[in-house]
Order: structure tokens, then sequence, then C-alpha cells
């Protein structure tokens, strides 16, 4: 499969931090180079910007221009009611403050921080960090060389319309976005669609779908859907070790977190570590040191690994640090106890 197939099937896939999208997709695709997803993001045929849970993400053209407006009631509810702009909103006219950014994106992309340095020259007796945030309530994209494999650039951004030369897509429902999760994440309840999107009141949504889904209970007797030709897999069939990136929708697709992690064990809210995936299940927490000397692979069980396992999760992990580290003069692995903090 293409990378970009990949993203599309995916519907999105985070990208907070710029690595992530390709640990992701060379844990899922046979044969992954990192130009595979470089190069379309270079061409401007995916971009980087905010859409699920008003988080930044991977798109397709195509999807960031249909999906973004979707996601609009999601982001102003993160930026009014748990972001610095709540406690700025009011203090100047938020028409006037985004038609000062609009007119800054149509010069050229601008970081939040030139942004901020706008809102001081105009109104210079505002909070303007906070009013910055604002920034996000317009459908902006963070422009390359950040999240080019290899590069480095400043976090700038502009309007997804101004960076793709194409119109928002106004108008749609969340139907077909829904229809496309489940083909990728389930069978999954009502919470599990809206702990993934951050959209609420998708019972209604899934009332209209429910004639081209097919239905089950869980083991608690609560109600999944899925697609309707979704495979489900012998509960006996055994799933290859795989390491997750820092920020991974597989993880965070689900309100029901147990389906994937064992319960009290929560590695995606452990900054700079990615997961490690054991037979399905969220086993172990890793991340890449790098020095003089070379790269090291520090993995972390949650829990004591089968040996088999763990020899699984030692050659997978050189696979890994290959491909993070081509370059290293030398490289290891190493296991060592978890600690809670």
């Amino acid at each position: 499969m293409e990378a970009l197939d990949a993203v599309e099937l995916l519907v999105a896939m985070q990208a907070q931090v710029p690595r992530d999208p390709y640990i992701a997709l060379w844990s899922r695709l046979d044969r992954f180079r990192p130009e595979r997803l470089a190069e379309p993001i270079a061409d401007r045929r995916a971009v980087r910007m905010t859409l699920l849970r008003g988080t930044l993400h991977l798109a397709t053209a195509k999807d960031a221009l249909s999906l973004r407006p979707l996601m609009q009631p999601v982001v102003e509810r993160t930026l009014y009611g748990s972001s610095p702009l709540r406690t700025a909103v009011g203090s100047v006219d938020i028409d006037e403050l985004l038609a000062l950014f609009d007119e800054r994106f149509a010069e050229r992309p601008h970081t939040r921080a030139q942004l901020v340095d706008a809102i001081t020259e105009r109104w210079p007796e505002r909070d303007a960090s906070s009013l910055g945030y604002a920034m996000y309530l317009l459908p902006t994209v963070q422009v390359t060389p950040r999240g080019i494999w290899g590069q480095t650039g400043a976090s700038a951004f502009t309007t997804v319309e101004r960076w793709l030369g194409r119109p928002i897509e106004t108008g749609a429902e969340p139907d077909e976005m829904i229809m496309r999760y489940l083909s990728a994440f389930g069978p999954s309840a009502v919470a599990d669609a809206q702990s993934w999107s951050g959209l609420t009141g998708l019972k209604t949504v899934f009332e209209r779908l429910r004639p081209r889904l097919r239905t089950f209970r869980d083991d608690r007797g609560r109600e999944l859907f899925d697609a309707p030709d979704a495979p489900l897999p012998d509960p006996d069939t055994t799933a290859p070790v795989r390491f997750l990136p820092e920020y991974d929708n597989v993880l965070l697709g689900h309100d029901d977190r147990s389906r994937i992690v064992s319960p009290g064990v929560t590695p995606w809210t452990e900054v700079g570590w990615g997961s490690v995936l054991v037979d399905g299940f969220g086993s172990a927490r890793w991340k890449m040191e790098r020095d003089r000397e070379g790269a090291t692979l520090l993995v972390e069980p949650f829990g004591k690994l089968p040996r088999a396992a763990k020899a699984e999760v030692a050659e997978e992990g050189a696979k890994l640090v290959t491909f993070l580290a081509p370059d290293a003069a030398s490289s290891d692995g190493r296991f060592r106890p978890y600690e809670r903090r």
C-alpha cells in the first residue's frame, strides 16, 4: 500500500511530533521508506493541521479540506474551554483579530510568536500571548519544511486554502467520516467514535447509519458498530510485536482503552515515550536516545514479558533503531523495569 493510501485509510494520523507519522507507517506498511511520505508532504498532497480532538494531524490534501469544517466545533470548544485563549476572550473583537491573522498569512506563513507580535502592535494593552492561540480558529496548516523527514524548520502556519490553492469544502455531514473510522478502528461504540474525533452527539449519526452497519455486544453489554465488510480475525490469531510512536490513534481511538492496553497503564500520556504492542496489547513503552557513540533503544515492560515475546520485542526494536538512526556508528537495546511516575 502506498503511504498516502494508508494515511487516507486511517482518516488522519497524529502528527504533533513530526516523526510520529513515519514511525506509525513503518509499523504498518511492509518495506516502508521515509521518502514515501516525505515526498507527498513536500509537494502538498498531504498536510499537517489541527483536526481530530483539536490536535495536530497529518491528512491528505483532499481530507484536509473536507474534514476541517467538521472539526470546527471541536477546535472552538478546545480553545475557548481549556486553552489560554479563554482568559482573553472578549478583550478584543474576535473577527478583527482573525482578520489581522488573515492579513499576515496573505503576506507569508507566520509563526505564532510573529502573530503575537502583530497583536501587541495592534492592541498593546491586551494579553497578546493568550490571544495568539486564536490562530487555530482558522483552518491553518503547519508549512514545510517542518514535517519532512530529515529536515527542520520553524513552526510556521498559513491557511489551508492558501497552501493548497483550493477552497474549504463546507456543508458535509460526519457520516462518511464515521464509516471510515469504523473501517479502520471498529467495532466501536458511539463513545469510542466521540473520543477519537472529539465530536459530541454522534448517537444520532450512528442511528442514521445503522442500516449500513453490523452491530455486536461486547462483554459488558455495550452495543458496538462496525463496517459491513470489516474483517473479524479469530480471537486466537497472534498479533506481531509493533512499536507505536508517542501518539497514535490506535491507542487514542477508543473511549474504552482496555481493549488495547491493560487497565491502569497509560503509555499514551507519557511525553517522549512510544508504546510497544505485544500480541495486540500495550505491554511496554520505548524511547530512543542518541549520543556521539550511537543510538540506544530503551524498552520498559509494564510487567514480565515471556521469553519469546521479549526476544521478538528485541528483534523488532533493532529494526526500528536502524530505521530511525541509519547513520548511527553503533546501536543497542536495553530492557529496564517500568517505574510509574
